[in-house]
C-alpha cells in the first residue's frame, strides 16, 4: 500500500528524478525499503536483446538492478509525449491495461505495474514480484501502451473522499466487530497505529504536491482500519452475516482507495499540484 507498492514508490521518485527533483541515490533508498536486493530481467527474449538484459527468473547480477532500471525508464521517457503510469488492477477492473497482453496477466496476478511511453505506442511495462523474502525482480516488458481509461479524479474530489472514506472505514470496523462471534482480544486502535507504522518505512520526495500527499496519507489511514477490520473478525468464528458485511462494506472503500492513490502518484509524477 501507499506508500502501497514498489510500483507506487518508484512511479513517484521516477517522476521526481526526471524532473530534477531527485537523485538516483535517492530512488536506491527509496526501494531498498521494499527489499535490500533488486534484480532486473526481461519478460521475453526479444525484450532481453532490446534492452541488454537476462531472459531469467534469476534476474540480473546483485547490486545492479535499479541502475539497470532507471536506465530503461530514462531512455523509453526520453520520447515526446512519453508518460509515467502506475496500474493497481484487480479481478473485475483492469482498466488501463493493454488487452490480451503478457504484462496484462502478469500486472493483474501481482495486483500492481507500471507503464511507461507514449500512448498508442509499443513501449514498455514493468512488474515488480518477489523472488525470495530478500529480492525484489523488475521484469521489463514490450507492450502497447494504451490511452489513459478516462480522466482521473481532480485532486480536490480524491481528497474529499480519502476524509470521507475514513469514517466509513471506521463505521464498517465497528459494524464487523458487532456482527463476529466472540470478541477479539486486540484492541483495534493499536493495529492500526501498527499497520501505518509500517506505512510510514516509505517516504515520499520533497517535490510531491502538498495536496498528492495528503491524500495518500489519508489514504493510508483507511486502508490501516480496512485491513484491521478484515483480519479481526476473522480471528474467531465468524457468522455468514460477518462474511457477508465485509464484502459489502469493505470492497467500495477499498476501490476508493485504489483510486484516490491512483490520481495521487499521477500528479506526484507529473509535478501537478
Amino acid at each position: 500500500m501507499i506508500m502501497c507498492s514498489p510500483s507506487a514508490s518508484l512511479t513517484v521518485w521516477a517522476g521526481s528524478w526526471l524532473a530534477g527533483c531527485s537523485a538516483p541515490d535517492d530512488i536506491l533508498e527509496a526501494l531498498s525499503a521494499w527489499a535490500p536486493r533488486h534484480t532486473i530481467a526481461a519478460g521475453d527474449p526479444v525484450t532481453g536483446g532490446r534492452n541488454d538484459l537476462p531472459w531469467s527468473s534469476r534476474g540480473n547480477l546483485p547490486g545492479t538492478g535499479v541502475m539497470a532500471l532507471l536506465k530503461v525508464i530514462r531512455e523509453t521517457m526520453a520520447q515526446p509525449g512519453a508518460q509515467l503510469r502506475l496500474v493497481l488492477p484487480v479481478p473485475g477492473d483492469v482498466r488501463g491495461l493493454p488487452p490480451g497482453t503478457a504484462f496484462a496477466a502478469d500486472a493483474i496476478e501481482a495486483g500492481e505495474g507500471i507503464l511507461i511511453g507514449v500512448p498508442g505506442t509499443e513501449a514498455t511495462g514493468l512488474i515488480p514480484q518477489w523472488a525470495d523474502d530478500d529480492t525484489l525482480q523488475w521484469t521489463i516488458y514490450s507492450t502497447p501502451i494504451p490511452p489513459a481509461p478516462g480522466p482521473d479524479l481532480s485532486l480536490g474530489d480524491a481528497e474529499y473522499t480519502m476524509r470521507e472514506a475514513v469514517r466509513d472505514a471506521a463505521d464498517a470496523l465497528m459494524q464487523l466487530h458487532t456482527t463476529s462471534v466472540g470478541a477479539a482480544d486486540s484492541d483495534p486502535r493499536e493495529l492500526i497505529e501498527a499497520e501505518l507504522a509500517d506505512y510510514s518505512r516509505h517516504d515520499y520526495p520533497e517535490s510531491i504536491p502538498l495536496r498528492a500527499r495528503r491524500i495518500l496519507d489519508t489514504a493510508d489511514h483507511v486502508a490501516a482500519i480496512l485491513t484491521v477490520a478484515q483480519r479481526e473478525p476473522a480471528s474467531s468464528p465468524t457468522s455468514s452475516t460477518s462474511i457477508g458485511a465485509q464484502e459489502s462494506l469493505l470492497r467500495p472503500l477499498w476501490d476508493a482507495i485504489r483510486a484516490a492513490r491512483l490520481v495521487a502518484v499521477h500528479a506526484a509524477a507529473r509535478g501537478v499540484s
